[in-house]
């Protein structure tokens, strides 16, 4: 019997056989994905023809625009440049349109509130929150996500959330009293941190019925690999930024022609008036406008949709809901770089979807009445024992993540108030 063995240069000729047909077969690959992409994005350019913007690169888009933390200033620009609404191109065949006009935002937030299968999130926005927080109401989306929404919010009644008042007051107070033992550092106070903890001992407590004080028992040093994975999470980053850009020097100190009695009749009598405080409240929402805790929301469109100006977008674009746009749009807001909490008067004409700082619609914070509560009692109890003055040398630096952030941190001056009148016993 005989055997054929095959020559060492046949066996090498098959295989450089096999390496060109697999090399063929990966460039064709890539020819049809070369030809995807290019049909995909000259169909993006069609569809997005009556939205001006930014000259862009073929490949990297307005990518380099957006280099080093000026985010914030380049969206001022285009709210300025091109009305209503104006392309982003992340890359060559992936774009978002970032919307920051009040009626563009109405007709995208009250899509949602015809049927829980509209617009959900974008999907690649949000991911990446998953393992940190879990599918819970702020990734979760169609009918799952109106069971639980329609679940938790009984929860969020407002009869609900006043016994959480003294929570509050509880963890603002040990706060100011650690204030009170750094004050005689001759240096300004970076106060995020301790904002941050006392946010999230709030939560804890309110949330989970938590015994003690997280401020207390660690030192004030949270970052995301602390103080927001134990339960806070992305609410409890949306308070702790208001709380720390409401340092505005403004609201550093008392109502004009505000009485000091009103401020120091016991703390019961503060919490029952909650809702009665005009002033603060015109602050507080002042302080949201120029610095709004989430500065942007996506959505991916699926329906197509128009505009009240006629202008329309087709089905699977994601489209960026500018928050921080919107709140800086001169033709929503006058002199916008002002701080003038007038313009929320008691009164005061503006459109229904011209201030967002807790989004809107049926897909709108479900705390944001919890927040605005933290918010006008940690400004209060603060301004009983302290005047809050800013460091020159040190004026935050807002920038965009999840949530607005201060690129240098939050630092101010306090000054102890002669003889305070806050009733420690009451509060």
């Amino acid at each position: 019997m005989s055997v054929s063995v095959l020559s060492p240069s046949r066996r090498l000729g098959g295989v450089s056989g096999i390496l060109q047909v697999t090399s063929l077969l990966i460039l064709l690959l890539l020819l049809i994905k070369a030809a995807q992409l290019y049909l995909h994005r000259q169909w993006l350019l069609k569809a997005l023809q009556q939205f001006p913007c930014p000259p862009s690169h073929w490949l990297f888009g307005h990518i380099q625009e957006f280099q080093h933390d000026q985010e914030l200033q380049r969206i001022q620009e285009r709210v300025k440049t091109f009305p209503s609404a104006c392309p982003y191109w992340i890359w060559g065949g992936k774009v978002r349109v970032q919307l920051y006009d009040p009626d563009y935002m109405k007709v995208i937030l009250g899509r949602s509130a015809l049927s829980y299968f509209s617009d959900p999130k974008s999907h690649g926005s949000y991911k990446f929150l998953a393992p940190r927080i879990g599918y819970g109401l702020l990734l979760l989306n169609g009918q799952t996500w109106f069971q639980h929404r329609r679940m938790l919010t009984p929860a969020f009644h407002n009869d609900i959330l006043k016994p959480y008042v003294g929570l509050m007051a509880d963890s603002v107070r040990v706060m100011l009293d650690k204030w009170e033992e750094l004050l005689g550092q001759d240096s300004p106070l970076e106060v995020f941190q301790h904002v941050s903890l006392m946010t999230l001992d709030t939560i804890m407590k309110s949330a989970f019925s938590h015994q003690g004080s997280i401020q207390v028992d660690r030192p004030s040093d949270p970052t995301e690999e602390g103080s927001t994975t134990e339960g806070g999470g992305a609410g409890e980053d949306q308070e702790e930024e208001a709380l720390g850009f409401s340092g505005h020097p403004p609201l550093g100190q008392r109502a004009p022609g505000l009485p000091r009695p009103c401020w120091c009749s016991g703390w019961n009598c503060f919490r029952n008036h909650l809702d009665q405080m005009p002033y603060t409240t015109m602050c507080i929402k002042e302080a949201l406008r120029l610095y709004p805790p989430v500065p942007g929301i996506g959505r991916e469109l699926s329906t197509p949709v128009t505009f009240p100006d006629g202008r329309s977008l087709p089905k699977g674009i994601m489209v960026l809901l500018s928050i921080y746009g919107l709140h800086h749009n001169p033709k929503v807001w006058p002199n916008l770089e002002v701080f003038d909490p007038s313009r929320f008067a008691p009164g005061s004409a503006q459109h229904s979807h011209a201030f967002l700082p807790f989004s809107g619609g049926s897909r709108n914070c479900i705390g944001k009445q919890f927040a605005m509560n933290q918010l006008k009692v940690a400004r209060a109890l603060t301004l009983l024992r302290f005047e809050l003055l800013p460091d020159p040398t040190r004026i935050p630096i807002p920038m965009a993540r999840l949530v607005l952030k201060s690129k240098n941190g939050i630092h101010l001056r306090l000054r102890r108030l002669p003889n305070p009148c806050e009733d420690k016993d009451q509060l």
